[in-house]
């Protein structure tokens, strides 16, 4: 392997219990909020990419019968809260349950994306595949505004979450379920985690690859890449685990470091529910266990390069523990101090009644409170992104609210 890659692993000893949070610290960012859409049904995920090739990036959204975007009004316009992101349906009703997710990637280097998504929404129905998860490549009509032809793809009980992968010359998607087929509990048989090969023809037979099938209850995952090198890394009940493209095969990095996640925290039975990779792999972000409280920062690394592993000094922080029902993450420089933050939302409310967005500085492990975001009971945050929507260099936020069935953005003021 040419590069590098790390794996942050597990928590040791149980973290005493945090205070609540209390008054803010100064250098609150500084953050514009404007309503996308506060009318929407779920709202299970979002992504960013250009749907029309304007070169603007538009929002994405898997809500519960429908796929949609919402056009960018322009860079001018953007930032303008007023301005309107009109919405355009996808794709609707594509299997009798709900959809769940997302993913947009320009792949052929048109200026535009390339759209898949994942429906069939039946977590407890781990049998049959016909009544549980489904994946469907989306084919572009002349008019993106008019509806998709889905293309319907092989898929896993319990569809959860997608995204595309560069792989040498081509792109995979990348699907990893919730449960495997015939799970109970989380035991059972493991989740069997796919990379489906993009042909020329998407209407022709997709060449799947098999990435992992050996761990359960995955919640969410994280790919990047790296020169010629692809990795992901999984969140789940054993807690986190790397995999790599390598002689054109998935495979694992470091098959030990699972059964060392959170052994003590949740006793095997929840892990890790999203999980984030910070400057450049440096540490890793988590919110543990699965719809879990906790906000937690490993630094240090297993690192394994050429087939043999080394492990480096290892620090764990938990940030804080304030969260009811953490499930969404996104770390980067929203701040431009040199280094990533982190952006996490819950979706039910907490201690205080809140739901809300809050971003934390991990050299800041006294700040349990961190910076709101939005500190309300606007956004029950299901799903978060980041991106710089009006292009101004820095990156802003989009969120997605489940109780709260709206979309919003919150813009960042951030003056260089």
């Amino acid at each position: 392997m040419k590069n590098a890659f790390f794996l942050l692993l597990g928590l040791a000893v149980v973290a005493p219990a945090l205070a609540q949070p209390g008054s803010s610290p100064s250098g609150m960012p500084n953050f514009k909020v404007q309503v996308v859409d506060n009318q929407i049904s779920i709202g299970y995920g979002l992504a960013i990419g250009d749907v029309d090739g304007d070169g603007q990036s538009d929002i994405l959204l898997a809500d519960q019968k429908e796929f949609v975007w919402y056009k960018n009004p322009g860079t001018r316009m953007a930032g303008d809260t007023s301005a309107r992101w009109k919405r355009y349906v996808m794709a609707a009703n594509l299997t009798p349950q709900d959809n769940v997710c997302i993913t947009a990637r320009d792949l052929d280097g048109d200026g535009r994306v390339e759209v898949a998504v994942g429906a069939g929404w039946n977590p407890a129905e781990t049998d049959d595949s016909t009544k549980s998860g489904a994946v469907f490549y989306l084919v572009r009509p002349q008019d993106p505004t008019q509806r998709w032809e889905p293309i319907r793809l092989p898929h896993e009980v319990t569809t959860h979450r997608m995204r595309w992968a560069k792989v040498g010359k081509t792109y995979q998607l990348i699907v990893v379920p919730l449960h495997g087929l015939h799970n109970r509990n989380g035991n059972g048989q493991g989740v069997r985690i796919w990379g489906y090969e993009l042909p020329k023809n998407p209407r022709d037979s997709w060449k799947r690859h098999l990435v992992d099938s050996t761990m359960h209850l995955t919640h969410n995952f994280e790919i990047w890449e790296d020169g010629d090198a692809t990795g992901l890394i999984v969140a789940g009940k054993e807690g986190g685990q790397i995999f790599e493209w390598r002689k054109n095969k998935w495979r694992p990095v470091d098959d030990e470091g699972a059964s060392n996640a959170l052994p003590l925290l949740n006793k095997g039975v929840d892990g890790i529910g999203e999980i984030r990779r910070m400057d450049k792999g440096k540490s890793i972000a988590t919110i543990q266990p699965m719809h879990g409280n906790l906000l937690q920062v490993e630094t240090g690394a297993y690192s394994v390069q050429k087939g043999r592993k080394a492990v480096t000094d290892k620090q764990i922080n938990v940030l804080t523990d304030i969260f009811n029902q953490g499930h969404a993450l996104v770390c980067g420089d929203f701040l431009g101090i040199g280094s990533d933050q982190i952006v996490a939302g819950w979706r039910n409310p907490n201690a205080e009644k809140k739901v809300g967005v809050r971003l934390y500085k991990p050299q800041e492990q006294d700040n349990v409170g961190g910076y709101p975001i939005d500190d309300s009971v606007r956004m029950a945050c299901e799903d978060i992104q980041a991106a710089d929507l009006d292009g101004d260099g820095d990156l802003d936020l989009i969120a997605s609210g489940r109780a709260t069935l709206n979309v919003l953005i919150y813009w960042n003021q951030l003056k260089r």
